[in-house]
């Protein structure tokens, strides 16, 4: 290309570039000092060239937020009508299930639960939630089939339970799992307390043995189970055995969960206890366990009970 034109063609370029800059300028100036007073249009007329500006934001726009209230589960037909059959089982499953149910409690959407009620599976029973009545007892019983002597009773859905348990354990190759201890009433649970207490003194015994009318035992829904591999062992024997390792991998199937497990005795109050196992049903049981919940306390978003109120 011929030089000359290159020269004409840059400065071509030059000049309209300068040119649009000027008027930019120009413009920004009329802006901020012109006739035209606020932001709108400003006309830069040097060439016959109209500018627009851009309107200037003064405020912003409102936000409007709208809450929208939760469902509560309790008024719909089928939990109202589950409630009223007293079937816990059918109550969780109106709910949706168990992790339902459990979401529906912990965010308190569920007035119709009462977690202090005895007579329910889903009972949370702690130094800090005492049973209400203190003396309270279930109203059904049933033995387990397999059962150390002594053990007593438990509520006639959790032995049944248990025994599903045990045959399941024993099928498994872990051996079967009896009874050691089952419901104690309110004065059975007296002189258990006292025996602690007297044995190994007020702090340690509260970390051993429930109070009175806080056990978990009186609802006879706690069963403090052993390993019958090979003939009956004892409770504190039980976590170190191929039946304890089985119920804590297992039992959720059939409706337990081990109650009091290491590492939460800050939340629980106890040690752990590795044979106490707790029925729960198992729609809740496998909400607890598909969550990796390891107390009932969490499970239900409910404060922690290390030490009684009084």
């Amino acid at each position: 290309m011929d030089p000359r034109v290159t020269f004409r063609l840059y400065v071509t370029i030059g000049l309209a570039v300068a040119l649009i800059g000027a008027l930019w300028a120009l413009a920004d100036g009329s802006a901020g000092s012109g006739p035209a007073g606020p932001a709108g249009q400003v006309k830069a007329d040097p060439k016959g060239v109209e500018v627009t500006m851009p309107q200037a934001a003064t405020s912003l726009p409102s936000v409007q937020l709208h809450a929208t209230p939760a469902s509560n589960p309790c008024a719909q037909t089928p939990v109202q009508q589950a409630l009223a059959s007293g079937g816990d089982d059918a109550v969780v499953a109106a709910f949706g299930g168990g992790a339902a149910f459990r979401a529906a409690v912990a965010a308190g959407n569920a007035p119709c639960i009462d977690l202090s009620d005895p007579n329910r599976d889903w009972v949370v029973v702690n130094k800090a939630r005492p049973l209400n009545p203190l003396t309270f007892a279930p109203t059904s019983f049933g033995d387990p089939a397999l059962s150390v002597s002594g053990a007593g009773s438990l509520r006639s859905d959790a032995a049944h339970a248990l025994d599903q348990l045990s045959a399941a354990s024993d099928a498994a190759g872990a051996g079967s799992i009896a009874l050691a201890s089952g419901y104690r009433s309110y004065e059975t649970q007296v002189q258990t307390y006292s025996g602690q207490i007297a044995t190994y003194g007020q702090a340690q015994g509260d970390a051993l043995s429930a109070r009175p009318g806080h056990s978990e035992h009186q609802t006879g829904l706690a069963a403090d189970v052993v390993s019958c591999a090979g003939g009956c062992g004892d409770i504190d024997s039980f976590g170190g055995t191929a039946a304890g390792a089985w119920a804590a991998e297992n039992g959720w199937q059939y409706g337990f969960i081990v109650r009091y497990v290491a590492g939460q005795t800050p939340v629980t109050g106890y040690d752990p206890e590795p044979w106490h196992l707790r029925y729960v049903g198992v729609p809740l049981a496998t909400a607890y366990h598909d969550g990796g919940f390891t107390t009932l306390e969490q499970f239900f978003a409910l404060a922690a009970a290390p030490a009684y109120l009084g």
